[in-house]
């Protein structure tokens, strides 16, 4: 409908070449019209849905058995994981089914990132939510050895994250982890704190703010279902947004302190 309204006054305005600019932003409001804020189809929404975890169960499975074996530890997590996401039955047995099989030796995880980065490699904030995962996932047992550092790295490679990209994000998620449960886990709090948000203490408070809105836009629960975060992850990613919010607090409150200090 809107896209005939905007090709017909496109054309009053501005000629043949309004007919096209008018045809395109008519295309987007009908969009927006039927699909809501994210703008995409919702079958290509529940497509991303379904590769996104069939994805995260995989190369959780990979990054598990990257040393060889699989603690105690890393299956605790797993199945910690699958409870967060409240799964029925058949999904949970479906997303054990697929862990094992990433825990296979000779499994090749090329294929299914390829198949991950075609149907949810233009949208940023899903490539970086599953890389969130698998470093939570990495570090569940306190540390990340050689191979689940390596094996992090080229999955990061495969959706375009760069070394430096990579260090960043991971050193935000191990420092995002001592901010658990609404409160500062570390006696480094306030330096975790900057780390959490990828900032110094030498940025502006201006600089701060727009380092916390990225993050907390990034884990927006709206905004990640509309881009075709499975609904039953949202938890999850609200968890890490308590993170964020408990970091910037921090600062926050440190900051105003020295002003009035001052």
């Amino acid at each position: 409908m809107f896209k005939l309204i905007g090709a017909i006054g496109g054309y009053f305005v501005l000629g043949i070449f309004g007919v096209i600019l008018g045809f395109i932003l008519g295309s987007f409001i009908d969009r927006f019209r039927a699909y809501g804020a994210a703008g995409i189809n919702p079958l290509t929404a529940r497509l991303r849905q379904a590769v996104f975890i069939e994805t995260i169960f995989i190369l959780m499975g990979k990054l598990a058995k990257a040393d060889g074996r699989i603690s105690e530890i890393e299956i605790s997590h797993v199945e910690q994981f699958i409870t967060k996401l409240s799964m029925s039955n058949e999904s949970r047995l479906r997303a054990i089914s697929l862990f094992n099989q990433g825990a296979q030796a000779d499994f090749d995880i090329k294929p299914q990132l390829d198949k991950f980065m075609a149907l949810c490699g233009k949208i940023y904030n899903l490539k970086q939510m599953m890389l969130v995962y698998l470093i939570v996932m990495g570090l569940s047992d306190g540390e990340l050895n050689k191979a689940e550092s390596n094996l992090l790295k080229e999955i990061a490679f495969h959706l375009n994250y760069d070394d430096e990209e990579f260090k960043l994000l991971l050193n935000m998620v191990l420092n995002q982890a001592h901010f658990a449960e609404g409160e500062a886990t570390s006696v480094h709090a306030l330096e975790d704190a900057y780390k959490a948000l990828g900032v110094t203490e030498d940025d502006t408070d201006k600089e701060i703010k727009r380092a916390y809105r990225k993050l907390m836009s990034q884990y927006h629960p709206d905004k990640l279902m509309g881009q075709g975060m499975p609904d039953d992850m949202i938890a999850i990613a609200t968890e890490q947004a308590k993170e964020v919010q408990t970091a910037y607090d921090l600062i926050k409150k440190e900051r105003e302190q020295n002003n009035l200090d001052r």
